[in-house]
């Protein structure tokens, strides 16, 4: 097949990468709210690659699993699909493990596209990240004050700063920044995991949330730029070594610990696509829910040139004569 725009490889895999992650949120879900974290990951893992190898794609891991000798499937670097353009893949199989096992809100499975070279193979460490919408987009910065970042985006979105709501991961490392934003005059929603799906929901208007702070992994904040990039919102992040190792890893990888990383730094792709579903029902995505015979599913997928974003509310029919009454 041959790829002559800028929109090939989306068109051909914008509506497959759904497929990808409504296996993988079906596979999971059916280990919702039963206390085992590794089966869902594992269950979720697997149900994604088998749909990623029947791809007509070659596609590079670039964040997955981990690396070679640490994950038997999706690791960095696994070569997937059965022939097809050369692209880079990111995988969070199943973001919010621990929280999916639990039976709690807003787990989803998550994927982005990207022709190669076009998704930054991000070192799993930390990342300060600043996650605005499209209003607020190109006016904020990670070196200005808590407070001056607020300002702005209740600007952008003509609010008063106590109109806002900031979601910061619960961690006792983001003691200080809630303390600011809570001075400031905004609410804070903490989340226990999950800043891929909070990332995206800060883009989209009626999820109640308005912006993203703190610190969270650097592989999620790359899954959030593919996302961000095709609904032009912003993220912005800055590496966080922990230890003398990271350090020198990211100065191999010619990376700079003190620059901000923006949006396309992160994606640098032209052509992207992103999909996730929902596995346990959240402000942004309905989780799985089953009937006799099948199940209901609910994705966000969407396209950098197309510039689509679809919400796919999709019914699956497992069994031979099932039936359902369609209903919105």
């Amino acid at each position: 097949m041959q790829f002559d725009s800028d929109m090939d490889i989306e068109r051909l895999l914008v509506l497959e990468v759904a497929r990808v992650t409504e296996q993988a949120a079906l596979a999971a879900s059916r280990l919702a709210g039963m206390g085992k974290k590794d089966e869902v990951d594992e269950a979720g893992t697997e149900a994604m690659r088998r749909v990623l190898s029947e791809l007509p794609i070659v596609g590079r891991v670039v964040i997955g699993e981990g690396e070679m000798d640490e994950a038997p499937m999706l690791y960095i670097g696994e070569i997937l699909g059965r022939g097809g353009p050369e692209v880079d893949i990111a995988v969070d199989p199943v973001e919010g493990t621990n929280i999916t096992a639990k039976g709690l809100p807003n787990a989803i499975t998550v994927i982005a596209i990207s022709e190669k070279g076009g998704l930054v193979g991000a070192p799993d460490m930390y990342m300060q990240k600043l996650v605005v919408g499209p209003p607020a987009a190109g006016k904020v910065s990670l070196d200005f004050p808590v407070e001056a970042n607020l300002r702005i985006v209740a600007d952008s979105l003509q609010r008063k700063v106590e109109d806002l709501v900031v979601v910061i991961l619960d961690r006792p490392r983001h003691e200080q920044l809630i303390r600011e934003v809570r001075e400031a005059g905004a609410r804070v929603k903490l989340i226990t995991d999950g800043d891929v799906v909070a990332a995206v929901s800060v883009a989209v208007r009626g999820t109640g949330v308005h912006v993203m702070m703190g610190s969270g992994g650097a592989p999620e904040g790359v899954l959030a730029a593919a996302a961000l990039k095709c609904m032009g919102g912003e993220i912005q992040g800055r590496f966080l070594p922990s230890n003398e190792a990271e350090l020198e890893r990211l100065r191999s990888m010619g990376v700079d610990e003190k620059k901000i990383y923006r949006t396309n730094d992160l994606a640098p792709g032209r052509q992207i696509v992103f999909s996730a579903t929902g596995i346990t029902h959240g402000e942004l995505l309905e989780g799985v829910r089953y009937f006799g015979g099948g199940a209901r599913t609910h994705s966000i997928v969407m396209g950098y040139q197309t510039k689509v974003v679809r919400f796919i509310d999709a019914i699956h029919l497992f069994e031979s004569g099932a039936r359902v009454n369609i209903r919105v």
